[in-house]
């Protein structure tokens, strides 16, 4: 009987010690796999030191379209579409932002980010968790929920390999690059007291376009990349030069946001100019996430918006931007 019943006893225990696991947030019991990456000068590299480029799509407003993260979709996409990573945008301020909605939407939006890093992490994706700034214009506005959301996020998904962090997504307005940079010494000053390692992403002046501004005096922080966004209809050459500037200089870079729409996110599409912004990417190991994965009416989104389906979705069901964006996944 006492066997039995210290076997009771245990068994009790193990499934208190998983449940609280999963009250916590459900990653620590399953964390990723995927190789560890690393910053090493441009480039994206892995554990063995071999450059890494993650291509993928990224969410629309976790609180506009919740429900297109899913294991289904995830897993979908990698395996159809070849891409390797997904990217979360949660939005600080707009439509029930992470910072101006109430404390119950806060709480939502974290189960959402939960569920969507568990989905990339079962369909052996990279996932980035995105403070989407927009609106809110400088990343400061909201710098001690930032902080407080990242110490909370960099707690859970330490022993995540899979889990890349983006600090601030377009800081605009004017903000300048010393405000930003002074945010992201705390912000990332706050992730490295639990995650030593993770990649993360630092938004620069102009709707993260003033990549040759940061680097005239870029962090002296190791595995930090600076992030460079582009519309194709909105944004050519000059910025493709700006990129290569700082690219000179020994940048970092990385496109957590682009389409080939203009720079509101609709109109037309201009591939050819497309075209030369992924051979831009490709030549330069540059890593890019398209947006956005909705099916918004709107040119920059890849479903169609006739189409209700949140995953499986056939050539046919993608709007003209997502068929293009496909084809570059798989290296057409």
């Amino acid at each position: 009987m006492k066997q039995r019943k210290s076997i009771a006893t245990w068994f009790a225990a193990m499934v208190l010690v998983l449940s609280l696991g999963f009250l916590a947030g459900g990653t620590q019991v399953h964390a990723a796999k995927l190789p560890s990456l690393k910053v090493e000068g441009t480039k994206l590299v892995n554990s063995k030191g071999k450059t890494v480029q993650l291509k993928g799509v990224s969410t629309h407003g976790l609180s506009w379209f919740p429900q297109y993260v899913n294991q289904k979709a995830f897993s979908y996409m990698k395996k159809k579409w070849k891409l390797n990573t997904v990217r979360l945008a949660m939005y600080t301020a707009e439509y029930n932002g992470y910072c101006t909605g109430s404390k119950e939407n806060r709480k939502k939006l974290e189960r959402l980010i939960d569920d969507g890093v568990q989905a990339a992490t079962n369909a052996g994706l990279y996932v980035i968790i995105d403070w989407h700034v927009l609106n809110d214009q400088n990343p400061r506005k909201y710098e001690k929920q930032a902080n407080a959301f990242f110490k909370k996020m960099a707690k859970r998904y330490k022993n995540h390999t899979n889990v890349i962090y983006e600090i601030c997504n377009e800081p605009n307005g004017g903000t300048s690059w010393s405000t930003i940079r002074k945010y992201a010494n705390k912000i990332i000053g706050t992730i490295r007291k639990y995650d030593k390692d993770a990649v993360i992403l630092v938004g620069t002046p102009n709707w993260s376009q003033e990549v040759d501004t940061a680097a005239a005096n870029p962090l002296k922080k190791k595995n930090v990349m600076y992030t460079l966004h582009f519309y194709a209809g909105t944004h050519g050459e000059w910025l493709r030069q700006k990129a290569q500037t700082a690219l000179n200089q020994g940048l970092p870079l990385f496109v957590s946001e682009f389409g080939i729409c203009d720079a509101s996110g609709n109109g037309s599409l201009n591939k050819a100019e497309g075209e030369k912004w992924i051979s831009f990417l490709n030549r330069n190991k540059i890593s890019f996430i398209g947006w956005n994965l909705s099916n918004k009416n709107e040119s920059s989104a890849i479903i169609k918006s006739s189409v209700s389906k949140t995953s499986g979705w056939k050539t046919s069901q993608l709007s003209a931007w997502g068929k293009w964006l496909v084809k570059k996944f798989k290296g057409n």
